[in-house]
């Protein structure tokens, strides 16, 4: 794992949205949020519903601005600091090279009218010629097990095979960061288990994983890091036995320790 300059960069991040009904005020999602996320790590970022943890997600992968703060990919402003913050071209150019996002509704993510089609789609865009693009969708398709699959609809695909299609699809365009959101939601347990293997092979081919889950017992043995995000604020990061130890039951947020004898066996996983 490089430990030089972080691949994210969070600084004071502050993100506010209008109250959704009178005398509610502006609700402050994000608060003064700072993290930095290396390479090569896997860090899951855990919190309750509505603790802002896919908003997090979304201002760190230049889709929505934030209020206040700053945002550097390989120490680059995402962001420009500006009235507007708009997004600085050039770094998001690079980001959109490097980084991919699966999220919680895969049907949202898919563009293409057969598997392969999907696939190929980043790619394409990335200019790739015919022949580069046919050769990483066939090596996408057959690393995410789903290979069988091309020529099918993927909207027939169970939901486990959906988000399966999606990483490919990060696979395909040579990211080597991946946002999961929820990954685990609406899965049953085949789609549960076809999903941690898909993590943990990610993981031992050295990319970034960032895992947004408030499902801890399934997927904690496969972190380095466990960040809890509460109301919008970080409320602590670290090593995730350390911080299940410091666990304020206030977040929200379970110890899954208690039908487990330690994290490492925080997973469904059985291979």
């Amino acid at each position: 794992m490089r430990i030089d300059t972080p691949l994210f960069s969070a600084r004071n991040i502050a993100k506010s949205f209008p109250g959704a009904s009178q005398g509610e005020g502006i609700i402050a999602a994000l608060k003064d949020v700072s993290l930095d996320i290396p390479e090569g790590q896997c860090l899951v970022l855990a919190g309750s519903n509505g603790s802002g943890k896919t908003l997090f997600m979304k201002i760190i992968a230049g889709l929505m601005e934030p209020d206040a703060g700053e945002v550097l990919f390989r120490g680059l402003p995402l962001y420009k600091a500006r009235r507007s913050m708009s997004l600085v071209r050039e770094t998001e150019k690079k980001l959109r090279r490097e980084f991919g996002l699966v999220f919680q509704d895969a049907d949202a993510q898919i563009v293409g009218e057969t598997v392969a089609e999907d696939v190929a789609f980043g790619p394409e865009n990335l200019g790739l010629s015919r022949a580069e693009t046919a050769a990483r969708t066939e090596a996408a398709l057959a690393a995410l097990g789903i290979a069988e699959k091309r020529e099918r609809s993927p909207r027939r695909l169970s939901g486990g095979e959906k988000r399966r299609l999606a990483v490919a699809g990060v696979v395909a365009m040579g990211c080597g960061a991946v946002i999961l959101d929820e990954p685990f939601a609406n899965l049953d347990w085949p789609g549960v288990v076809n999903t941690l293997r898909m993590i943990r092979d990610l993981k031992a081919e050295g990319k970034t994983l960032i895992i947004l889950t408030h499902e801890l017992e399934k997927t904690l043995a496969l972190a380095d890091r466990l960040v809890i995000l509460h109301e919008g604020r970080i409320c602590d990061d670290g090593h995730p036995e350390a911080v299940l130890d410091r666990l304020d039951p206030a977040w929200g947020v379970r110890d899954p320790r208690h039908c487990y004898s330690s994290v490492k066996d925080c997973s469904w996983l059985c291979d």
